[in-house]
């Protein structure tokens, strides 16, 4: 599919060289990126990469997903040229099948540079639902496509928000949704997206205003599911789930219903409701059932009620077509929790298959530390996930990278210097079991026993089964506690 459609199209304005650079195969593109890394001097040795290569290539392409494309802001307008593929298209059902119609499209009307947007959009949305992030310097095209062929263009400027969050590149994120909302103050996406890079920036007040005019401007699904967070992480989970129910009740698409119904899953499971996670994602399956975030968020709660072979078969079947790091981790925990002949060797392919992801995921310009740090702590190189949290605190200063850079100088046994990132991971009211956990492992090792007690028994009551490992961990520590009493 390489090849030129016209003799007048240039390479850069041909769909298929777009999709397809030099004629390899997606596989091979995701092989040759991780082998390129490890050549350039990555950490594991060369005979371990390829075995890494092969399985995460496996992995990818173990099945297709048919999944509902672009749930924030799908019906909003696309471009100012007549002949524009509607974005619409992208809500279809098959995200492969309404990308090959976007390339169609574009073999005929090469210059239209609102369906060169919708393309890089798609491609976008390919990357995060396949976990696949070779998609990302071809959406990086398209879209580059379109800005050039309209400058400033509303849906150009989105699809570089979108794909700025998605790469982990959240300053450039924001950048360009403000740069979007000049064009329109009323889109949709745009509004979103500074949502969400505010959010991931850690600058909560700042993103809790700019949920409020979001709502204020163009309130829908895409902005309810990102108000709830905004106050989830600051400990208001009953306005969180009071929104999400509402937006869920408001939901008339099987995309749409599956979405909200998981958030509202996850929002469950974090409290340690297992039965209402179970049932919101039985909602969520109900209207789409291959939808994976729910898949993977039903797994986790069956483990996390005790149905530990249910869950590891459902986690199986996830990172069968999902191999991003969280899944891997969580099913590597669980092969571990279990402990059976061959156990121990099927979890440590999960944690290979996640150093693999970060490799190609780095090749493709994403920012993969904070999955480094998280993976590598506990399953990993020690002193890696201390220099990638290292280099996330850097960038941003959210909850998530404070608990990560507390745990990681905690297992490189600099627990002095862990324990203020741990207590600002906690800062905010964000309900965390993890978190939590982490704060009383790092206070018990700095002597600070009485804390340790608190935080300890509070992640356990928050959320039982928040880790196969981390809680079995939790239990052990507390254990401790008491006998030194």
């Amino acid at each position: 599919m390489s090849r030129r459609t016209t003799d007048s199209a240039s390479e850069s304005e041909n769909p298929d060289t777009v999709e397809q650079e030099n004629g390899e195969s997606g596989e091979d593109q995701r092989v040759a990126a991780v082998r390129r890394v490890g050549e350039a001097g990555r950490r594991w040795r060369a005979a371990q990469l390829a075995g890494c290569a092969v399985l995460l290539a496996v992995a990818m392409t173990g099945g297709s997903i048919a999944v509902g494309a672009f749930r924030d802001g799908g019906s909003a307008t696309v471009a100012r040229s007549a002949a524009a593929v509607d974005p619409g298209l992208m809500n279809s059902g098959d995200l492969d099948a309404s990308i090959a119609s976007v390339q169609a499209h574009l073999r005929n009307q090469p210059k239209d540079y609102g369906s060169w947007a919708t393309l890089g959009l798609a491609y976008v949305e390919q990357a995060r639902t396949k976990g696949d992030p070779s998609r990302y310097p071809q959406a990086e095209q398209a879209l580059k496509r379109s800005l050039e062929l309209e400058p400033d263009n509303e849906q150009g400027l989105e699809g570089r928000a979108a794909l700025a969050a998605a790469r982990h590149q959240f300053t450039d994120a924001l950048k360009y949704a403000d740069l979007a909302l000049k064009q329109n103050p009323y889109s949709q996406r745009a509004l979103s997206s500074r949502i969400d890079a505010l959010v991931e920036l850690g600058r909560y007040d700042e993103a809790s205003k700019a949920a409020d005019l979001a709502d204020s401007r163009r309130p829908g699904i895409p902005v309810f599911t990102r108000y709830a967070y905004v106050h989830e992480l600051r400990g208001d989970v009953r306005t969180a789930r009071a929104v999400l129910e509402r937006a869920l009740d408001s939901a008339t698409t099987p995309g749409d219903i599956s979405y909200v119904a998981t958030a509202l899953g996850q929002l469950a499971w974090n409290q340690g409701d297992y039965d209402t996670a179970l049932t919101d994602y039985a909602r969520a399956l109900a209207a789409d059932d291959t939808y994976l975030p729910a898949l993977e968020g039903r797994a986790r709660a069956q483990a996390a009620s005790g149905d530990r072979a249910t869950a590891i078969k459902g986690m199986e079947a996830v990172v069968a077509r999902y191999p991003l790091p969280q899944p891997l981790v969580e099913l590597g925990e669980l092969y571990e929790d279990r402990g059976g002949e061959g156990d121990k060797a099927k979890a440590a392919d999960q944690y290979a298959l996640v150093d693999a992801w970060t490799a190609l995921a780095r090749a493709n310009g994403v920012n993969a530390d904070l999955d480094t740090a998280l993976a590598a702590a506990d399953h990993g190189d020690k002193a890696s996930a201390l220099k990638a949290a290292r280099a996330e605190w850097a960038r941003r200063h959210t909850v998530h990278t404070a608990d990560a850079l507390a745990w990681a100088l905690h297992v490189n046994g600099r627990d002095k210097e862990a324990l203020p990132y741990a207590r600002q991971a906690t800062a905010t009211g964000y309900r965390n079991a993890s978190f939590l956990y982490h704060r009383g492992v790092i206070e018990l090792a700095n002597g600070e026993k009485k804390d340790a007690r608190t935080h300890l028994s509070a992640a356990l009551k928050l959320n039982p089964g928040f880790s196969p490992l981390g809680a079995a961990a939790a239990r052990k520590a507390l254990k401790s506690l008491e006998a030194d009493k």
